[in-house]
């Protein structure tokens, strides 16, 4: 009996131990890697591309009326005679832009918040120079003389902006302001013959606003390994300050005597001289790598 018992004790613990053998094996709990949230806040550097266009309405008259005594205009026998120019300037501005940025974005909340950050940007820009180049002449003008529109506005080589963003972001998506310092210089070609005058640099504000896209960052566009990319679309509108009219409308191409509106030639006269802003809007788009968080 007691042999029994104990070969049916040891059956138990073999059949028991081929049952668990046979159970399934409880597998290890998957390891959970949360998605990183995606935030602005970093350095970014860029590039961008666009369209100027002038966003002034202005209408300078300047006439010049001289009698024989001044030597301005002459008769067909190129003796002195009486003569008026009036100079005017209705022509606007308008073409190609394109240049860098580089700038720093801080979000208060990663996902979705405010955005705040500064920017800075130099710009080429092509507005050509074919300002103030409109005159009418009564009488015969004096084949010495070079006139000069005294209402001839800049074309504009460069500008440049640095300005202060704030805005809001969905996630990847940002819409923001932006304002600021601005500054621009260029050459004018204010002439009938030849005589070219130079714009001294001159500084102003800048304010508009845009949208911003961030890609992943395993696009195509990351040449640089950067945190994220980034494309944008933006309007500016850039004011440049008033500067004053030039008061010399003639130069002789002999003596290189000027002519200015301000002084007494004889019985010359004029009016309505004045200068203006240089005021253009702006519409780029623009592409930049970002660098810090994700």
């Amino acid at each position: 009996m007691k042999k029994l018992l104990t070969s049916f004790a040891a059956f138990t613990a073999l059949t028991a131990a081929a049952s668990a053998a046979d159970l399934p094996r409880r597998a290890a709990p998957p390891v959970f890697v949360p998605v990183p949230v995606f935030t602005w806040t970093g350095f970014y550097a860029g590039f961008n591309a666009g369209y100027a266009f002038d966003a002034s309405s202005f209408d300078g008259t300047t006439a010049v009326v001289a009698s024989g005594a001044s030597g301005i205009f002459r008769n067909p026998g190129l003796v002195g005679g009486n003569g008026a120019a009036i100079f005017s300037d209705r022509s606007s501005q308008e073409g190609f832009t394109g240049g860098g940025q580089i700038g720093y974005n801080y979000q208060f909340t990663p996902g979705s918040g405010v955005v705040v950050g500064i920017e800075a940007d130099a710009q080429y820009v092509d507005f050509g120079r074919n300002r103030g180049r409109n005159a009418t002449f009564i009488g015969t003008p004096n084949p010495d003389l070079t006139f000069i529109n005294p209402n001839g506005l800049s074309s504009l080589d460069f500008f440049g902006t640095v300005r202060g963003r704030i805005g809001y972001a969905f996630d990847r998506v940002l819409f923001y302001g932006t304002g600021g310092f601005a500054y621009g210089s260029g050459s004018a070609d204010r002439s009938f013959g030849g005589f070219r005058g130079n714009d001294s640099f001159r500084t102003g504000y800048a304010a508009g606003g845009g949208i911003e896209y961030a890609l992943p960052t395993d696009s195509f566009l990351n040449f640089f390994r950067s945190s994220a990319v980034t494309l944008k679309i933006e309007g500016l509108y850039v004011n440049l300050d008033r500067t004053a009219a030039s008061d010399v409308f003639a130069v002789s191409n002999s003596t290189g005597l000027q002519f200015r509106t301000n002084t007494s030639y004889a019985s010359t006269t004029i009016g309505n001289t004045r200068g203006r802003d240089t005021e253009f809007a702006v519409i780029r788009a623009g592409l930049n790598y970002k660098f810090g968080s994700y």
